[in-house]
């Protein structure tokens, strides 16, 4: 990044406290509070996964109410952050359980998030970044066997 990038968009105290909020509350996220998220999102977000690439908050919500149906007891855990003018970087860990599978046994997926934020402190883009072969099919029961395998051959 060029000083010119961070020049134009210095850090503001009300950033680093809108990280903040969002942290507290993305690691207490429920089904019940999805609602919130325009709290901390501008109407016109653009979100990125592996999965999937959406723009806005109703699809952002329909993201995380799905993680909510198909995964048991899912949260997340931020173990750092970074904030430089209006962007900042989280690194976390994403706990659940597969509903259906290994009940009981909690997996965990290590990830990233950019984000950018605008002069009021919202989110414009929210990039997360995490290799989905290794952090997630690697731990399903028949295809995680498959990807082990293909990951040896690939390192042979």
């Amino acid at each position: 990044m060029t000083p010119e990038a961070t020049s134009s968009a210095p850090h503001s105290a009300d950033h680093a406290a809108q990280i903040a909020r969002m942290v507290a509350y993305f690691e207490a996220v429920t089904p019940q509070n999805l609602s919130r998220l325009g709290e901390f999102y501008d109407p016109h977000v653009r979100f990125k996964d592996p999965f999937n690439e959406v723009t806005g908050i109703p699809a952002i919500q329909h993201i995380f109410a799905h993680m909510f149906a198909q995964l048991d007891k899912p949260r997340f855990v931020v173990t750092n952050q970074v904030l430089q003018g209006n962007q900042g970087f989280l690194t976390w860990e994403f706990k659940f359980g597969f509903k259906g599978f290994k009940t009981g046994q909690t997996q965990t997926i290590l990830g990233a998030t950019h984000l950018v934020m605008n002069e009021s402190g919202l989110i414009t883009l929210h990039r997360d970044y995490w290799d989905a072969a290794e952090e997630l099919y690697e731990k399903l029961p028949v295809v995680g066997g498959l990807m082990r395998w293909l990951k040896r051959r690939a390192n042979q």
